[in-house]
């Protein structure tokens, strides 16, 4: 298999097409989970694996399934099954092994569930009629690209914890202005037209 694809769609999903900040997908745990870094790269190793596994489920049941028996239409609601059921796999490990990043992840642990970037990944693998690797490749760099969001922001949401924020802004009104600073400078990288894939 050529490899350039792959690397196209790897960079396109890490940077071009960044699910939060250039598709604006799954802000709920971007704002909510960004407070402390500990918790963001908790977060984003879980969104990573969900998204990566529910990829490979999500087209595995989208091609010899779903088309197989003509029901498309079918396509959201057994994404969204599958999806949970994943969650729900996640879940029960990081409460095993890791009780403080379960504790400190809360409630947005089970909104990886309805975290529309994941659904969002599923829907564009099979509406851009990737293979079934390319469509690995693009859910493993989606989940990359949502924690470099996401470490990024809780960095920058920690030091200015710190800063002399005006009062209306402290809090969330000063994080939406970051991410809109954020989504500028990372719209600096679709200018990289080599690039640029199909779901771009």
């Amino acid at each position: 298999m050529d490899p350039i694809p792959l690397v196209q769609i790897s960079i396109a999903a890490i940077l071009i097409n960044n699910f939060v900040l250039a598709r604006f997908l799954g802000l709920c745990p971007f704002f909510g989970v960004s407070k402390r870094l500990s918790s963001a790269i908790g977060m984003g190793m879980a969104v990573v694996f969900v998204m990566s596994v529910a990829s490979m489920f999500t087209w595995a049941i989208d091609a010899f399934v779903l088309q197989r028996f003509g029901v498309q239409y079918l396509q959201t609601i057994v994404f969204i099954l599958v999806i949970a059921s994943l969650v729900q796999l996640v879940e029960m490990t990081i409460q095993k092994f890791s009780p403080v990043l379960y504790e400190a992840l809360g409630i947005y642990l089970p909104l990886i569930t309805t975290n529309c970037a994941i659904l969002g990944v599923a829907k564009l693998n099979t509406g851009a009629g990737y293979s079934f690797v390319e469509s690995l490749v693009n859910g493993v760099t989606s989940g990359i690209g949502f924690t470099l969001a996401l470490v990024l922001m809780s960095g920058i949401r920690e030091r200015l914890e710190l800063a002399n924020v005006p009062k209306p802004l402290r809090g969330l009104p000063i994080a939406f202005v970051t991410a809109g600073l954020m989504s500028i400078a990372f719209l600096g990288f679709a200018g990289l037209d080599f690039f640029r894939t199909s779901g771009g």
